[in-house]
């Protein structure tokens, strides 16, 4: 019997792998975004302290402890899943695609401004082929001003569509966690019995 493949699984395609997270699998993205304490105050209804404190807790502590690879994050997995289907991406790669590590600091010249970032080394996306060919999908990826292939600098459609992930992964970071530094999801599950 001869067996023949393309991969020899060390690129761990579509498989939470410790080599993604360190170096790195498709597109590379760093977001990042200061949140001025008014904001963090009026819109998010917490401080920038108690959303540092969940990260810590949440983010890296839990994720530590649980042994998490590249899963330091509250739920960049829900996002990664919901834009790829809607931009029709293979959604199983959300299992790499979904690396992230979401960061929390103070920042500004009262350390009341709040800074987060999210770091993903391993979104596998494109904007050719595949699902993306589907007109729905088509639709979405042209909101976007990414659909197809990029005429002027190969790639770019692609890199861009990264960026847009990550962008989007950070807000749904922010978001999800002002909830639960303002005690806003537990107040919810309780009150619907969840």
């Amino acid at each position: 019997m001869q067996i023949l493949a393309v991969s020899g699984n060390y690129c761990t395609d579509k498989k939470p792998a410790a080599i993604n997270w360190i170096e790195g699998r498709g597109k590379s993205v760093v977001c990042e975004a200061v949140i001025p304490a008014k904001v963090v105050r009026e819109v998010l209804k917490t401080t920038t302290e108690a959303m540092i404190e969940v990260n810590i807790n949440k983010n890296l502590v839990g994720s530590a402890m649980a042994g998490s690879i590249g899963g330091y994050n509250a739920h960049a997995a829900n996002i990664v899943t919901a834009v790829y289907i809607a931009c029709g991406q293979d959604a199983a790669q959300n299992v790499s695609s979904s690396n992230c590590i979401t960061l929390i600091e103070a920042s500004g010249p009262t350390n009341e401004d709040l800074y987060i970032s999210c770091t993903m080394p391993s979104i596998e996306i494109g904007t050719v082929g595949g699902g993306t060919n589907l007109l729905p999908q088509q639709a979405c990826l042209q909101m976007l001003g990414v659909q197809g292939p990029c005429k002027d600098n190969p790639g770019e459609n692609a890199r861009q569509l990264a960026r847009i992930v990550c962008g989007t992964v950070m807000a749904g970071e922010l978001s999800l966690m002002a909830a639960l530094a303002a005690g806003h999801l537990v107040r919810s599950h309780m009150i619907h019995n969840r």
